[in-house]
């Protein structure tokens, strides 16, 4: 049986509320818990920081992200079982003009972050997804280009 790769990066980010976003900083790599939502075509991942945090500093000197998500539950059975989804991609501001939808798709993932979002010091990202590298049974791994 043929694996849809793209149905399996589906259901996983529709399935989980958070990853880890790997940006840069000038010596090494920085990594932080994000809330996120996803775009229906997969091409943009969506998620909010502050104006005074390392991630949004990183963001804006060096754009070039990537982002993990996965299933695992700390269980033996994650070695059969656990699926994991790397997007590498760009990360930029949302735009005056998109950020009400934006908003609205990140906030019916995450109603409870309403007041962080909309706070003047918050701003809203998205990563324009280049590749999406999908791991199941720990070592089956299929890229897919954007």
């Amino acid at each position: 049986m043929r694996l849809d790769t793209r149905a399996v990066i589906r259901r996983l980010l529709a399935g989980q509320k958070l990853g880890v976003l790997a940006t840069r900083e000038p010596r090494s790599p920085y990594q932080s818990l994000v809330a996120f939502a996803v775009s229906k075509d997969l091409k943009h991942i969506y998620f909010a920081t502050g104006v005074d945090t390392r991630k949004h500093a990183n963001l804006i000197r060096f754009p070039e992200v990537s982002m993990l998500f996965d299933n695992r539950r700390n269980a033996a059975a994650d070695f059969d079982r656990g699926i994991a989804v790397t997007a590498l991609g760009r990360g930029e501001e949302v735009k005056a003009g998109s950020r009400k939808e934006v908003l609205g798709l990140y906030l019916s993932k995450h109603p409870t972050l309403e007041g962080f979002v909309k706070s003047p010091s918050c701003r809203i990202f998205q990563v324009r997804v280049k590749t999406y590298i999908v791991v199941t049974k720990f070592q089956q791994v299929r890229r897919i280009p954007f």
